[in-house]
């Protein structure tokens, strides 16, 4: 099969597509051939197909991957390694427009958001370019005859598996620690949205890393992924993506040879508000908490919690909000909300919303299908919830969100708190002390204070309870790609 394909984009009009797996810095078919079909999420039309990587393509790439940190890659001082990542950085800002175009065509997001989801892609990879020579040990005085010291070591060949949401993201959030620490990478990426990462992949080469240092395939999770959970010479695991998957996941790594694990998996973020918050600007923070990505967030704030003396007028100034958002093509500027990924996401969403229908909620706006074609649909508001109802307890993952009205900042913390997720939460108030007493009351890894879905490289991400295991971002995410090595040597005679 051929190894790209031509397609277009409004933005950059007719460019390469690479459709092959990139293994040992080289484009390859698959062993056994498979491709799989690309969908645009706007139009529900085939983009092209690609190469479907099994367990024989695994096997290869972790294959390289070993070969290159027990080679070339284990040559290379720290500072060359930052001077690799830099330069991928520098390349991919040089390419944003194209990056922005095939994120925006493939998953569907608006091309504001895709452009702004490539710039943190080149912040966060020059951030760990700059910690790639700051990995530190440490000397520890035991005793006059013995020196003993601390190192921080790579794991090895790491495995990572990122989603459909946030595809050019996910991917630098995944290896800027990673390379930064002096791991190895096999790559896979969702097969909802191939085509950024592969575009991405030609940029690994020309940034100079040596063959078999990043390899990036694409493949179905319960196979490709499945493989590299389970293989017996990936030493890490990073998956990002839900509860259920993240389990297996665990497991996997448990069963086989016991390999390191990070997950950032999903949530049910709770959205404070109390009476003394700014009506309009929170309005804008909430309606950017659920709706930003088209709800296909994993901290979306999408149980929104307003104190009962502004309860009436928010809703009102919430509901004319939502529908102000323009929803559709994703390559208008003017676009905030583009297509659910896929039909499958469509389909589980909608039946959340007909779920919430028939336990009783209140549609204020939204609940149906924006237009006749794609995966559109149209920010929905639900209101009069209870607890235990199913929109209220699992993550829809979509531009869906329920409304409860509180009355004491005691009854928003043990409602705020339940649930059996912990990723993330916001708390909207002028009062400084509510604030912090709420922040640290909330059970979640992320609590906003005056805003939302404001995510920085530099600061730790990551949940409490069942949204994960480890931190991604900051100094805390070079902990996960590394282990401490202990050296104690003696310096005097012989005591036995």
């Amino acid at each position: 099969m051929p190894l790209s394909a031509q397609l277009k984009t409004p933005v950059t009009g007719q460019y390469e597509q690479p459709t092959g797996l990139f293994i040992n810095n080289e484009w390859v078919e698959s062993v056994d051939k498979k491709t799989f079909e690309v969908i645009n999420p706007s139009t529900e039309e085939v983009l092209c197909s690609v190469s479907e990587a099994t367990e024989k393509d695994v096997d290869i790439a972790v294959s390289a991957a070993r070969k290159a940190f027990e080679g070339a890659w284990s040559k290379v001082t720290p500072q060359q390694r930052g001077k690799y990542l830099w330069k991928l950085a520098d390349l991919a800002e040089e390419k944003l427009e194209l990056l922005a175009a095939v994120e925006s065509l493939d998953n569907g997001k608006s091309i504001t958001m895709a452009k702004g989801d490539v710039g943190a892609v080149v912040g966060c990879l020059r951030f760990y370019a700059g910690w790639a020579d700051k990995i530190t040990g440490k000397t520890i005085d035991t005793d006059p005859d013995t020196f003993a010291y601390t190192r921080s070591e790579p794991l090895g060949v790491c495995g990572q598996i990122i989603p459909w949401n946030f595809p050019l993201l996910m991917f630098a959030w995944k290896i800027g620690p990673a390379l930064a620490t002096g791991n190895t990478i096999v790559m896979k990426t969702a097969e909802q949205t191939p085509l950024s990462a592969l575009v991405f992949a030609t940029l690994i080469k020309e940034a100079g890393f040596p063959p078999g240092v990043l390899n990036v395939i694409s493949g179905f999770g319960r196979v490709a992924g499945a493989a590299l959970s389970s293989h017996m010479d990936v030493d890490k695991i990073a998956f990002t993506g839900s509860t259920l998957v993240g389990r297996t996941i665990l497991k996997a790594a448990a069963s086989s040879n016991l390999k390191k694990v990070t997950l950032e998996l999903g949530g049910k973020s709770p959205n404070i508000v109390f009476d003394d918050a700014d009506i309009e600007q929170t309005i804008s923070w909430v309606n950017f908490g659920i709706f930003f990505n088209h709800g296909q967030c994993c901290c979306a704030g999408s149980r929104i919690y307003v104190q009962e003396g502004i309860y009436d007028k928010f809703v009102e100034a919430f509901k004319k909000r939502a529908i102000a958002n323009e929803v559709g093509d994703p390559f208008s500027e003017k676009t905030f909300q583009g297509p659910q990924v896929s039909q499958l996401q469509y389909d589980r969403i909608m039946g959340y919303i007909d779920e919430g229908k028939k336990e009783g909620a209140k549609v204020e706006v939204g609940g149906e299908r924006h237009g006749d074609k794609g995966y559109f649909i149209k920010p929905t508001i639900f209101s009069g919830v209870s607890p235990n109802m199913k929109i209220m307890q699992e993550e829809i993952f979509g531009p869906v969100c329920t409304i409860a009205k509180f009355s004491t900042e005691e009854e928003v913390i043990k409602e705020g708190n339940n649930t059996t997720y912990g990723l993330a939460a916001a708390v909207h108030t002028k009062n400084l002390n509510t604030a912090i007493r709420v922040s640290n009351a909330l059970k979640a890894g992320t609590v906003w204070v005056n805003q939302y879905n404001m995510i920085n490289h530099q600061v730790p991400f990551g949940g409490f309870k069942e949204s994960g295991i480890g931190r991604e971002l900051g100094e805390a995410a070079l902990a996960n790609y590394t282990q401490n090595k202990s050296v104690s040597i003696r310096l005097g005679g012989a005591i036995f």
